[in-house]
């Protein structure tokens, strides 16, 4: 059995690039969303009123529930809470063997 190196469990665990680049935004939302929920000291209930949602969803959220949060509905919660998003898009480097 061969060892195999991944840049991030995203990568090891997702099927294709596009699939883990999904994965690796969607999670840096989260945990954006988590930490200004945190930050603020906001109750389930106020942060789901504050981004557009309902109380059940936010719990989702704070339990890393990744896979019932698409990128729309993220990136639509951070403009509720007021955040504003800034896209970076690079090329990947060659992977090292």
């Amino acid at each position: 059995m061969s060892k195999q190196r991944f840049e991030s469990v995203w990568d090891a665990i997702s099927d294709t690039p596009g699939e883990a680049a999904n994965l690796k935004a969607r999670s840096a939302l989260i945990i954006i969303l988590i930490e200004m929920i945190k930050r603020h000291g906001l109750t389930q209930a106020e942060a789901a009123k504050q981004l557009g949602v309902t109380q059940p969803r936010i719990s989702d959220l704070m339990r890393g529930k990744i896979d019932l949060f698409s990128l729309d509905t993220l990136v639509n919660m951070l403009a509720a809470g007021g955040l504003h998003i800034e896209l970076r898009v690079h090329e990947n480097e060659p992977a090292h063997v």
